[in-house]
């Protein structure tokens, strides 16, 4: 349950229709909702009323609503580096044949903002606007191994250190002996950490001063991929963070370090 209000209670509400992917009954948010019928009834009745929601009277459900698109296209074009990243994606994806990643942090976890398939996709979990866990992703531990002290100690007590596969890290001793050798090396490492037979190799995207804007990644099936031959693609991950960098400095990101500086 929120502790934000009224604005964060109708938040709760949005992310709980969001979470079936597909339109729901009132009753079936009832069954799962924190809050009791009434209450819940009434910011339903707002946000339709509000567009945030639709409301489909012959089958009686609800569903995401068209303002809420608006929306996210907004947010999409104004605060996702994926309008920049893009011709740098189609660019890895035409050269090296696999599943590639752009992946920005939210709230202590990764979402990732845009992917291009591999030329012979296999099924994996990640998908364009879905969330996934930092600890053990490729995305997620390059974008974590560069925060702040303070903003990763925030981030590793939100993490739930899960054990997805044998090789997920599950502890906060393991997680930072891993982003230290991340620092050390520049780029991160999947070990079938998240889905077993995926691995990938993730560089991130840095501003000057060194503030983590996002991630890129290479994604591949272990039955046609190791990681030594995907290590061979750093050179090509890292210009096209730069380059991403680059253009979104010069564009939506400004490095504010360099704003105080000057």
């Amino acid at each position: 349950m929120s502790g934000d209000g009224t604005v964060g209670k109708a938040l709760d509400v949005l992310d709980q229709v969001a979470s079936f992917d597909r339109p729901v009954r009132f009753g079936q948010l009832l069954e799962t909702s924190c809050y009791p019928k009434a209450t819940l009834y009434r910011f339903v009745q707002t946000l339709t009323n509000q567009g945030m929601l639709m409301y489909d009277a012959d089958r009686q459900t609800y569903a995401l609503g068209m303002r809420l698109v608006r929306l996210a296209h907004k947010a999409w074009t104004h605060s996702s580096l994926a309008p920049i990243a893009r011709h740098h994606l189609d660019l890895l994806s035409a050269s090296l044949g696999e599943t590639v990643h752009l992946a920005q942090m939210d709230s202590s976890q990764v979402l990732y903002v845009d992917k291009r398939n591999a030329a012979q996709p296999v099924e994996m979990y990640s998908q364009a606007g879905r969330v996934g866990p930092a600890y053990c992703t490729g995305v997620g531990k390059a974008m974590l191994a560069h925060l702040t002290e303070s903003a990763l100690a925030r981030a590793i007590e939100q993490q739930s250190f899960h054990r997805f596969t044998d090789s997920t890290l599950t502890s906060e001793t393991a997680l930072r002996e891993e982003l230290d050798a991340i620092r050390a090396r520049g780029y991160a490492f999947d070990r079938e950490e998240h889905e077993p037979g995926i691995i990938c190799i993730a560089m991130p995207i840095l501003t000057n001063a060194g503030r983590v804007l996002g991630a890129l990644s290479v994604t591949g099936p272990t039955m046609r991929r190791t990681l030594a031959e995907m290590e061979n693609w750093v050179p090509q991950l890292r210009a096209a963070s730069e380059n991403i960098a680059r253009e979104a400095a010069a564009w939506r990101f400004p490095d504010m370090d360099q704003q105080k500086a000057g």
